[in-house]
Parts: structure tokens; C-alpha cells; sequence
């Protein structure tokens, strides 16, 4: 049985959950961050996809949305099947949402959640998270 003070217990077991971060967290989270940061989950942002790309191969890569997703996608399918994450700065568009919920349907998964920690993240991706229902407002959890 999980703890009460388990922010996440509702979202089944640790190794299995798939959470994306939606903006830019603020001192007021700082013990959700923590939290978050603590699970035995994979780590996942296109910065740092792009921060080991550019070390492996000479010449600067793209930022463009193309190229963010191409990184994504590798990492996404290269990963073991039904393997936890937490992604922050994807999606960051309502097309890498989109794309990335095709992603899902293609392995049989389904996020989590999606926490809103913060301003950053466009509204119309805070929507799409929210009418499929896994919107978490992050000010409910950082008690």
C-alpha cells in the first residue's frame, strides 16, 4: 500500500508511469520537482536528447520541430516496452501532442498524467491534455 503522502501512488506502479511536465515549474514546487525527480523513472527533454547529439557528431544539429521530433521518436521507440518516464518540455506544441498521442496508440500506452507545473506550456496543449482528462494542476499536488 503506498503512503498517503505519495503524490504519485494514484498513478499505479512507479516503473510503469508515463508523466509528462507541462511548463516551467517555480519555487512553489520545488518539493514536487523533488518528488518527481526521486522516481526510478527515465528523464527525458529535447535539450538533453540534443546535448548528446551535438557530442557525438560534429556540427550543430537543428531546433527546429522536425528535428525535435525525429529525437524524440528514437528515443520514444528505442525504449523498453511499457518503461516509465517523465518528459518535460515535450510536447511544447498542440502538433508534438498530437504526434506524440499516435506515438502511445502505436505501443499500446497511455500517459499517466500530464502536470501543469507552471506557466510556459501553450494553451492549446494544456487543452488537449485536459479534455482527454490527465491534466494535473500541479497546485493541487505541491502541498
Amino acid at each position: 500500500m503506498a503512503a498517503i503522502n505519495d503524490l504519485f501512488s494514484r498513478f499505479g506502479p512507479r516503473a510503469k508511469t508515463k508523466i509528462i511536465l507541462l511548463g516551467s515549474p517555480d519555487f512553489r514546487f520545488e518539493n514536487l520537482m523533488n518528488q518527481v525527480r526521486s522516481l526510478n523513472l527515465e528523464h527525458v527533454s529535447p535539450a538533453k536528447l540534443m546535448r548528446s547529439e551535438i557530442s557525438r557528431r560534429s556540427g550543430s544539429a537543428g531546433t527546429d520541430e522536425a528535428t525535435t521530433l525525429a529525437r524524440l521518436r528514437r528515443w520514444f521507440f528505442a525504449r523498453k516496452p511499457d518503461a516509465g518516464f517523465v518528459l518535460t518540455d515535450f510536447p511544447a506544441t498542440l502538433l508534438q501532442a498530437k504526434v506524440f498521442d499516435e506515438w502511445l496508440d502505436a505501443r499500446d500506452e497511455a500517459l499517466s498524467a500530464a502536470i501543469q507545473t507552471g506557466p510556459g506550456s501553450p494553451e492549446s496543449v494544456v487543452q488537449h491534455y485536459r479534455i482527454l482528462g490527465l491534466l494535473v494542476e500541479a497546485e493541487g499536488l505541491a502541498a
